[in-house]
């Protein structure tokens, strides 16, 4: 069969779809009746049954969430016990997020043990969460959830988990007919559609109607899809059309009938150059010249968004569809002349043992480094091993002909293809092409192995591309030991055997910290041994000064109660006060905490350290005051700080309590204005930011309330108080906002010509016409001297 057998036209490129898995969980699963969360970059797949038809039974079961690799292997397993998820999508480092109706947000491994909870605010708590999208963006992993009050609330970050208050689409009565996040010029927004009209909203308060040349009446856009790299967008009107243009919606590339009113099951994109639309069983691939692929599946199928194409997940087949290369459509499209094509000719009739080798080697001898790297990028971009291993033959024969040929390209291709072909075997079912293993690195594709427990693999693949020890095996067999003391159905005996055996005297290992894994896992024995009795053991270390030093360092790091002890043997109380005052930290019941701060207070007063002694009494206040706002407001507050506690207050608008806690504690008046202005901005509550400017006059200055409106997004909002900042500091500001032309026209009102310069340094390759101002400026300035 002709390489070109199974290519699609689509415009002027072509595009294919290659089998990538036969599924193992074949016959088990209908993909129509689940909702499917899948992870990018060759990803697991996590299924939970969709009972949205029948709510009388999402009411009474909870679902069952299976997480599979690509290849339809089970990795784990469990059934859901919390609130409804309204949403469930993987992060950026392959952790599983539930959205829930209530706004909590709780993340969990692949192997679906618990991690972390996070909340999206006290506002979508109460009054539900009816919408939900989790996005990548530049700081990572973020999560946006629509209330019942058409409001959007957005976490950038999940490691970063700061909740904003998008502001408000105008005259918006009920859900919009669809919505989505863009990343542009690292800033997340969203795109809100109501009906006919598209609002683009911030979280600095504020919202723009956007305007796109549409040629088609537009009763409502009732879909949307943003592009693997956000640079492109997708709108599906409720007449059918598809409008595809730039994510900034000024550019527009094509408006495409599908000549179907019904909402797309799924909407996405294939790359960067076509859009693909899915109903049922048929999909439509559109690209940006009105052309289009038509396939029918031969059951329901579920898309996978890739960088560089889609993953077709069906009920017993995986499959990638992606566009060919133009360096492949060089090599095997009928007739070539290109080089490459010519090499690879050469090739096939030296395998045949035919004269005409010689006579294609010879037509392209001036282009033989060329037609090498041709066939070096095409084996990159095939998927099947065969053809990969056919056009790196072709580029070594090629290069046999070359005397001065660097060999590096095709060596690391070699290399890493080979890893991409054992990543995608069956068992492990990780379906990377080279194209997404180049944006992912090959650190991150070792991690992943390693978090999948595929030690031996990772630690192979390190020795074959030469990765340093510290960096490659010695972190792999850590991570392997750790993981091996977590194995409870294993006694000590054999796990410290195995663990000896295998690590030995490994350079980089950390025997440390697989102890401190021990002692997580409640295994101290396995951790530590004691040979001797305690008291003798703390009264022989003290004769030898470095082990007393290392071993208190030990202690300081590991074992906060041993090291509590031996401090009680030498009198140190001060150092002991310390212990029980971190010890306290760790406990979670109020009174025990409590009765250790207290211990803490009588051994400072042993060691007659007044500070001490003062500084503990005023945390037990807090902590009394903190028990009391948890059960009044019915939010957590221990463990934070007395600043952190102020700045929670202000911000869930208990300003009453935060001045109450400021009288008790004292707190100075600039670092609560700090404390209130940023909460204040923080919670978009622009309005009492401007009353709270206006009541007296700041101790910190109007320069504060600029910087905290730029710091949240709100550019708009710093403007209002530029006019009230003192004259000495108004450039800075409106240099920080980016305002360089009011900087300028500023200065030269003061006649400072080191603000001048200061507008000029920064302006000068970005903004001409205003550095060709500010240097008029300065020559009028020296001329009044």
């Amino acid at each position: 069969m002709a390489a070109t057998a199974d290519w699609h036209p689509l415009g002027k490129a072509y595009y294919k779809k290659s089998e990538v898995y036969d599924l193992d969980w074949d016959d088990l699963v209908d993909i129509s009746k689940f909702v499917v969360a899948a992870a990018p970059y060759g990803g697991p797949l996590a299924l939970m049954r969709d009972d949205s038809n029948n709510p009388s039974i999402a009411m009474v079961v909870k679902p069952i969430i299976t997480v599979y690799t690509a290849a339809g292997r089970k990795i784990s397993q469990m059934r859901w016990n919390s609130g409804k998820i309204k949403d469930l999508g993987w992060s950026q480092t392959e952790d599983l997020l539930f959205v829930q109706d209530d706004g909590t947000v709780l993340i969990y491994d692949l192997f679906l043990s618990f991690k972390k909870v996070l909340s999206m605010g006290q506002e979508a708590k109460d009054v539900k969460v009816i919408d939900a999208r989790i996005f990548s963006g530049f700081g990572g992993t973020g999560v946006a959830v629509l209330t019942s009050s058409f409001r959007i609330f957005m976490m950038n970050s999940i490691d970063d988990p700061r909740v904003q208050r998008l502001a408000e689409v105008p005259g918006l009565q009920s859900a919009p007919t669809s919505w989505t996040i863009l990343t542009m010029d690292r800033q997340s927004q969203a795109l809100v559609a109501k009906d006919s009209e598209l609002y683009l909203i911030d979280r600095g308060g504020q919202y723009q109607k956007q305007m796109i040349d549409i040629s088609t009446p537009v009763e409502g856009f009732i879909d949307m899809a943003v592009s693997f790299n956000n640079k492109c967008i997708a709108l599906f009107t409720e007449s059918g059309v598809i409008w595809i243009g730039s994510a900034d919606l000024k550019k527009k590339y094509c408006e495409f009938n599908t000549k179907c009113h019904q909402k797309p099951q799924q909407l996405v994109w294939c790359g960067p150059g076509a859009v693909v639309a899915l109903w049922d069983k048929q999909m439509l691939v559109i690209g940006p010249d009105k052309d289009y692929i038509s396939f029918m599946n031969d059951s329901p199928v579920h898309l996978v968004e890739e960088e560089d194409g889609i993953r077709i997940i069906g009920n017993s087949s995986h499959e990638f569809l992606y566009r060919v290369q133009k360096v492949t459509e060089d090599i095997f499209k009928i007739a070539s002349m290109e080089p490459g094509a010519m090499l690879y000719e050469a090739f096939k009739e030296f395998q045949k043992e035919s004269q005409r080798a010689d006579e294609y080697i010879r037509a392209i001898k001036d282009n033989l480094e060329l037609a090498v790297s041709q066939c070096i990028q095409a084996a990159g971009y095939e998927l099947e091993p065969s053809k990969q291993r056919q056009l790196l033959r072709a580029a070594a024969f090629g290069k046999s002909f070359l005397t001065d040929y660097n060999p590096e390209p095709f060596v690391n291709m070699c290399q890493m293809l080979r890893v991409l072909n054992q990543v995608c075997n069956h068992i492990i079912g990780i379906p990377l092409t080279y194209f997404q293993l180049h944006h992912l690195t090959m650190p991150v594709l070792i991690d992943r192995l390693v978090l999948r427990k595929f030690f031996y693999l990772a630690i192979r693949i390190c020795q074959y591309l030469k990765i340093q020890d510290s960096e490659g095996a010695s972190r792999i067999l850590a991570h392997w030991a750790c993981y091996k003391v977590q194995q409870k159905q294993e006694d000590d005996e054999m796990i410290a055997r195995a663990i000896a055996d295998k690590l030995g005297d490994t350079p980089g290992v950390s025997y440390s910290d697989i102890a401190s894994k021990a002692l997580e896992c409640g295994r101290t024995d396995l951790a530590i041994r004691e040979s001797m009795p305690q008291g003798d053991f703390f009264m022989a270390i003290r004769n030898l000064p470095v082990a007393y030093f290392l071993y208190l360092q030990y202690c300081r790091q590991q074992n906060k109660e041993l090291m509590e002890q031996l401090y009680y043997q030498e009198d140190n109380y001060l150092e002991e006060g310390n212990c029980k005052i971190l010890r306290s930290f760790t406990v979670e019941r109020y009174e025990e905490r409590m009765n250790m701060m207290k211990e803490a207070m009588d051994s400072y007063n042993k060691a007659r350290n007044e500070f001490a002694l003062r500084q503990t009494e005023e945390q037990i206040k807090l902590a009394k005051y903190q028990r009391r706002l948890e059960e009044e407001l019915k939010r957590p507050y221990m463990d934070l700080s007395l600043h952190q506690t102020i700045y929670r207050l202000i911000k869930d608008n208990n300003v009453k309590m935060s001045e109450q806690l400021r009288k008790e504690f004292r707190v100075p008046d600039k670092r609560f204005w700090w404390l209130k202005i940023q909460a204040l901005a923080e919670a978009g509550e622009w309005m009492e930011l401007d009353r709270f400017s206006k009541a007296k006059k700041p101790p910190i200055g109007i320069e504060a309330f600029v910087e905290v409106c730029l710091k949240n997004g709100n550019k708009h909002e710093a403007l209002k108080y530029i006019v009230r900042v003192s004259p000495d500091k108004k450039v800075k500001c409106l240099i920080k906002m980016g305002e360089f032309k009011m900087a300028a026209e500023t200065a030269f009102e003061n006649r400072n010509e080191d603000e001048l310069n200061s507008v000029l340094r920064r302006c000068i390759g970005t903004d001409r016409q205003v550095a060709e101002t500010i240097n008029s400026m300065k020559q009028q300035l020296l001329s009044k001297k």
